[in-house]
């Protein structure tokens, strides 16, 4: 998930929930698939709002500082992205996920586990990384929001040239 800039979003996840019925994996994978979509389109207010701002909101990510709390940690870990990766050269960046490996609900709380791609260039460099987000989520009256997640995998890899 380094320095996401925003692009487009995995079209057949997000096409998937909307055709099917609201089952409890689809309710709880929706502000997920939000997030991500809104993400990648560059909307960070759309993305910040699938978040919770609440005191317990909670991102782990490969960007410094490496973990954001509170209220305002959506805004302040999307801004520390933008300037890594401003630093870094780094453009073109997209976030896909898979299919859930993962979800246990219990009651208003839930916990979801998604294989997950970051590509982008670096200095016009292809790069890949696959890895895992992990989601904990939280159902108010509105619905389902995102009270924390984090990204975990392995240092990014040049994309081989008959891949890109």
């Amino acid at each position: 998930m380094r320095h996401l800039t925003l692009g487009v979003v995995v079209g057949c996840v997000l096409a998937g929930v909307a055709v099917r019925a609201q089952t409890p994996n689809s309710q709880v994978m929706a502000p997920i698939n939000k997030f991500l979509e809104a993400f990648n389109k560059g909307d960070t207010a759309g993305a910040a709002a699938t978040h919770a701002a609440e005191a317990d909101l909670v991102i782990i990510d490969e960007v410094p500082p490496f973990h954001w709390s509170g209220p305002k940690a959506f805004q302040t870990w999307a801004a520390d992205l933008e300037g890594d990766s401003k630093k870094n050269g780094m453009t073109d960046e997209k976030v896909t996920i898979g299919a859930p490996t993962r979800v246990e609900t219990a009651g208003d709380s839930a916990y979801v586990i998604v294989p997950s791609t970051f590509s982008f260039k670096q200095k016009g460099v292809a790069m890949r990384e696959t890895a895992q987000m992990t989601f904990t989520l939280k159902k108010g009256a509105d619905g389902w929001l995102i009270h924390g997640w984090t990204w975990t995998g392995p240092k990014p890899r040049k994309v081989p040239s008959s891949t890109k």
